[in-house]
């Protein structure tokens, strides 16, 4: 049985999908950041999106080194790039 999925403001349910698209950002930093696992993410997804984007999310973040720590390269640490947000 799945766990309940948290209630989110529209601005965090926005920052966990945009996340979630994000190809470099690992599940790992969304559940660190606010705290849902994997399945709940895909869950969350298929929840919010178009059937045929979520498709097309699912095909593309499959299996994909960089969204799994542990499939990771060893010596990548860090859950983004320290250009992708903008400084104030």
């Amino acid at each position: 049985m799945s766990k309940q999925l948290p209630t989110f403001s529209e601005s965090e349910l926005s920052r966990i999908i945009e996340m979630a698209w994000e190809d470099r950002t690992p599940f790992d930093a969304i559940t660190a950041s606010f705290g849902v696992s994997e399945p709940q993410v895909i869950k969350l997804m298929r929840t919010h999106m178009k059937p045929g984007s979520f498709r097309l999310w699912r095909k593309r973040v499959s299996n994909r080194s960089t969204k799994h720590v542990a499939k990771r390269p060893e010596g990548v640490a860090r859950a983004y790039c320290p250009t992708q947000y903008k400084q104030r």
